[in-house]
């Protein structure tokens, strides 16, 4: 088997193992799934070398790919591209075009691939201030070059030695990728990612993915420009696995139907969607069937890995699982198997339930400069630790600094930023990649995150404040959507909650009670913020008298990514969430 080293080697290994898939990427175009084999990404991802080539692309060249949705494309040109030598640079689709014009002058792309209209639009408004040389789409638009064109360009394989001959120059520690973060407070910085560094993850990290090898089929949404999927994307390629590409976060449902999928991976905030969905149509039962699934989920609350609650609670479990649980997994497509969480801390009441429900959540961390994968759980070997993000991956050692910070070294550590020797020294010191999280190491080798470094603050009274639990605990509140702790510097904490206006609506129609029809209506209603108010006092109940919300105040907009609340990822701008509601923290500290 070809040894793979450098990341166009995945599809060629796949072919190679499992022959060739008939649906290795299926994209749904029309309405109707379209699926490419093994053999025809190749040969596509080969007419692209060949096409750059003619272009006259060089060797470190970078050529930028803008997509709103994960497709077939995507992969082909990514493929297409290192092979020349030169580097993709994947931009999220959804931040400004001043980060678009500022990414694309960093890098100094020279091409740009864009999904559809909206990108393009965005594009075309900085065009005249970048240096691209031309601009293609994936979607048919009019007045734009399509990305075909340069299929037709590649189609004569004349000059495929010269594609040899430069992916036979690709080193497994030449530069492949560099990803912009979506930094929460400034410009984006541009990660180097090496083929090693992204390729030593996927390997490392495979073994603890119980996939059936050429049999499994997943279901891809998660933004692919984003380190996270586009590493679980080659491990898919490694597995055989056949990849259908979610058509929005919108219709995830729908597709989840349509495909089902035996893995998906997910962040936090969807699974708590997913599980607020269940737990709405529960309450909407009656007599026994009500009672059975409040039941159910009073015990998939109570869930410890590995049979540690008991012979009775496993017999319990047996028969809610076929009762009640069947019937979610049922809902999401049949045959989900697993379930792969990353970006943010899931509540661990979250990885209970759905692993009561045979739908197990394994969460993993790591950060965009480790390629991303640091730990991870997994089923097997003891490997499942709930409240943990699983152990250490081979090949990669972390060690906790004395002030609580989580340091990494191993294969899957960055190059460094590009173009940025300073932060690039500040971060990698000693040979350790310094993460910015506060973690521990239990006994057993499971690595906890608490929080993170840059977002802990102290009170005036001079105690430690750890915002991200607080926040993760009070998210467990059906009533509370997005929460933002404040009071650095302050006499005490506090917060600013979004509440979860669909609830609401279901429980003032549960209650038979008016409470208003506008958000700014919902949030001065004096029985929402009673009961928000309940929420918040029995969740405090928790921590320490220094860290309880001792105040808050609602907002009637929606945190989101337009919205500037929050990073591409889901996380939250913290500078720009209490710099939009300053009037709300003067109100809460004046």
């Amino acid at each position: 088997m070809t040894p793979i080293t450098r990341l166009f080697d995945f599809p060629y290994y796949q072919k190679e193992k499992y022959t060739s898939i008939p649906d290795a990427l299926v994209t749904k175009y029309d309405g109707k799934w379209v699926p490419t084999s093994t053999e025809e990404y190749l040969a596509k991802a080969n007419a692209i070398s060949r096409a750059l080539l003619r272009l006259g692309v060089q060797k470190n060249d970078k050529i930028a790919i803008i997509s709103t949705n994960n497709r077939t494309e995507w992969n082909i040109m990514d493929i297409g591209i290192l092979q020349t030598g030169a580097q993709s640079i994947p931009i999220y689709p959804t931040i400004s075009e001043e980060d678009y014009e500022y990414i694309l002058n960093h890098s100094e792309a020279t091409y740009c691939f864009v999904s559809d209209v909206e990108v393009l639009r965005k594009v075309n408004l900085i065009r005249k201030n970048v240096p691209l040389k031309e601009v293609y789409s994936f979607n048919v638009i009019e007045g734009s070059k399509h990305w075909t064109d340069l299929l037709a360009l590649g189609e004569d394989d004349s000059n495929q030695n010269e594609v040899e001959d430069r992916k036979n120059q690709v080193k497994p520690e030449d530069l492949a990728t560099i990803i912009y973060t979506s930094g929460t407070t400034g410009k984006p910085k541009g990660v180097m990612l090496s083929h090693h560094n992204i390729v030593s993850n996927v390997l490392d990290s495979a073994p603890r993915i119980p996939f059936a090898a050429g049999k499994s089929r997943a279901l891809s949404f998660l933004p692919i420009c984003h380190i996270f999927e586009r590493t679980i994307l080659y491990l898919y390629q490694y597995y055989g696995v056949s990849v259908y590409f979610g058509e929005s976060i919108d219709k995830i449902s729908d597709n989840i139907k349509e495909v089902q999928p035996h893995v998906i991976t997910a962040v936090p905030r969807l699974l708590e969607k997913v599980y607020d969905r269940i737990y709405a149509k529960g309450l909407e039962l009656t007599g026994i069937k009500r009672m059975l699934f409040f039941w159910a989920i009073d015990l998939g609350l109570r869930y410890e890995p590995y049979g540690a609650n008991g012979l009775w609670y496993e017999i319990q479990l047996k028969i809610a699982r076929k009762l009640i649980f069947s019937k979610w997994k049922e809902g999401l497509g049949g045959h989900l198997d697993l379930m792969v969480s990353g970006s943010a801390a899931l509540q661990p009441r979250l990885a209970r339930v759905f692993a009561a429900a045979n739908i197990p959540v394994m969460e993993g961390y790591g950060l965009t400069e480790t390629s991303p994968v640091i730990a991870v759980n997994e089923q097997r070997h003891g490997g499942f630790k709930i409240g943990t993000v699983g152990r250490v991956i081979d090949n990669v050692v972390v060690k906790i600094a004395s002030d609580g910070e989580i340091l990494c070294k191993g294969p899957n550590v960055m190059m460094g930023y590009y173009k940025d020797t300073e932060k690039t020294d500040e971060a990698l010191q000693n040979g350790y990649f310094h993460t910015g999280d506060i973690g521990e190491i239990d006994a057993q080798g499971f690595l906890k995150i608490t929080d993170r470094k840059k977002e802990m603050f102290k009170t005036s009274g001079g105690k430690y404040i750890a915002p991200q639990l607080i926040e993760n605990t009070m998210k467990q509140s059906r009533f509370i959507e997005q929460i933002m702790v404040i009071g650095d510097g302050e006499k005490m904490p506090a917060a600013f909650i979004q509440p979860s206006f669909d609830f609401i609506k279901e429980w003032e129609k549960l209650h038979g009670i008016t409470v208003g029809k506008t958000n700014e209506e919902i949030i001065a209603n004096p029985k929402v913020i009673e009961r928000i108010q309940q929420e918040v006092d029995t969740l405090n109940e928790k921590f320490g008298n220094w860290e309880k919300i001792k105040r808050f105040e609602l907002t009637p907009d929606i945190w989101s990514i337009d919205g500037g609340h929050l990073t591409p990822t889901l996380k939250l701008k913290r500078k720009i969430v209490l710099e939009k509601y300053k009037d709300l923290y003067q109100k809460i500290y004046n």
